[in-house]
């Protein structure tokens, strides 16, 4: 029987020659994911970078910020009212979602509400028949956009505030009102701004947050502590220079000031995919006033830089007027903005380099090279290095000429996790700039200005699992000087 065995093990070896090989016919499969992920909603909001909020109320008349809750709503009176203006202005940006202040800490409701008075009804608007929710939704889905709402749980006009079950039955009876007539909404923003006098009283998150989902089953609930899109911790508009999408939900609490930082930076071993969203006003204040102006167009993209480019989700407020438009001189500013924004990141001066990588996963041909990085598809699309247990994985783009760029820009295909946790970039051998995490988008606008050279090479010297970088970009910005006439446009 042995001698049997040893004659036919030739005879097996030739034959296994002939048999298909399942790894020469199959592609080669893309890396586990690295836990937590984004939700389909989630993932949809951070590609739209930028999103509108309009702050809009009894406080635009008042020439104030935080209304009493004592207000007439005969002061409300938007003469020349045209929601389809900001809309437009937002289309104009480049803006897919806009976010309206349905009700404010004033208690005043822009919607026709039936559990109080205090409301659109009892303005002059339309001789009390007026509906500035209904008037919103209407334009932005004429024109494509989504919308947002924003209703305040600090209520300091409503006599129910302070009894906590009486109020939130009637904030619910609130909700099921918005999220069941004006149609699709994309994201509900809740707050636990509240003053050091207001009355104490528990806000039942929980259950309002389980009605939204109810009501509405596609949209991001924003809070303090989610569960779509985290606040990022101040109104700057500035995210933590590391800053991780993932996040521990256990440790947030909405309204609670010692979490800021946490907020701002996020969490590397967080079990909740919770990206933040950096809101600022495009003016000193959140409501319209007289007195005051747009932000410089340098302030603008120091703010872009600080939010877009750190993985965020930048929420810019832009508020009506008394007359119920958007000013000329902000629509003025944001087409600066949005040209310039245009000018710095249409071009990439890499697109028709060649590039190479420290190693592909699957070989060539595999689907997970670096010339990945140069297509369009800035999520799905990938260069994935091979998984050896090797730490120093890097990507290199030569050209033939010399190229000239001082922004820096490096995606990660977060679709199968954030994985980066730190990295380095090179032109010709010397450090040019060195970051921490990379997330949906991070732009290094050089410290030092312009940079010239035949080869950037970025090194990815620390990640969860291996490093997926879905898009590379080498740009210039006109707009930056940080070595030469520093004066802010």
């Amino acid at each position: 029987m042995a001698n049997l065995y040893h004659l036919l093990i030739p005879s097996l070896i030739i034959l296994s020659n002939f048999l298909p090989s399942h790894q020469n016919h199959f592609a080669t499969t893309p890396p586990l994911p690295v836990l937590p992920l984004p939700s389909y909603s989630q993932l949809k909001w951070q590609q739209r970078e930028i999103i509108f909020f309009h702050h809009f109320g009894v406080n635009t008349f008042t020439d104030s910020e935080w209304g009493t809750g004592k207000e007439s709503p005969k002061i409300f009176n938007p003469k020349g009212l045209n929601t389809a203006q900001w809309i437009d202005v937002a289309v104009q940006t480049g803006v897919s979602l806009s976010i309206l202040t349905a009700k404010h800490h004033d208690g005043f409701c822009l919607w026709p509400s039936k559990y109080t008075d205090h409301s659109v009804i009892g303005s002059p608007l339309q001789n009390g028949h007026g509906d500035v929710v209904k008037e919103f939704a209407n334009a932005a889905r004429a024109l494509g956009v989504d919308i947002g709402l924003y209703l305040s749980p600090w209520d300091r006009h409503d006599y129910r505030y302070g009894k906590t079950i009486y109020y939130n039955e009637y904030y619910m009876a609130q909700l099921q009102e918005l999220l069941n007539k004006y149609g699709s909404v994309s994201e509900i923003w809740f707050d636990g701004a509240k003053g050091s006098n207001a009355p104490n009283m528990s806000y039942y998150f929980n259950d309002w947050f389980s009605m939204v989902g109810e009501l509405q089953s596609t949209i991001n609930i924003f809070s303090d502590a989610g569960p779509g899109v985290r606040w990022v911790g101040n109104e700057k508009g500035f995210a933590g220079t590391t800053c991780w999408s993932t996040i521990n939900r256990t440790s947030l609490s909405i309204g609670n000031g010692s979490i800021v930082n946490y907020l701002n930076t996020g969490d590397p071993k967080g079990t909740d995919w919770l990206p933040a969203e950096c809101d600022v006003s495009i003016r000193p204040g959140w409501f319209w006033h007289k007195s005051e102006s747009p932000k410089r167009l340098s302030e603008l993209l120091q703010i872009y830089y600080n939010s877009v480019g750190r993985n965020c989700v930048l929420l810019l407020n832009v508020p009506p007027n008394t007359t119920g438009l958007i000013s000329a001189n902000d629509i003025q500013r944001l087409k600066e903005f949005k040209s310039a924004i245009n000018t710095i990141f249409s071009k990439n001066v890499a697109q028709l380099c060649s590039v190479k990588a420290s190693s592909i996963r699957g070989g060539r041909d595999s689907g997970f090279g670096p010339e990945s990085v140069l297509d369009d598809d800035h999520l799905w699309t990938y260069w994935a290095p091979k998984d050896d247990g090797k730490k120093d994985h890097w990507i290199e783009i030569t050209a033939n000429e010399e190229l000239r760029f001082n922004v820096v820009r490096i995606q990660e295909a977060i679709g199968l996790g954030q994985r980066i946790k730190k990295h380095e970039v090179y032109v010709d051998g010397k450090r040019i700039a060195k970051g921490t995490t990379v997330g949906y988008k991070k732009l290094h606008r050089l410290e030092n200005g312009v940079v010239s050279g035949l080869r950037v090479r970025i090194r990815v010297i620390s990640s969860s699992g291996i490093p997926l970088v879905s898009s590379v970009g080498l740009h210039f910005d006109p707009f930056w000087h940080p070595n030469g006439d520093k004066k802010l446009l």
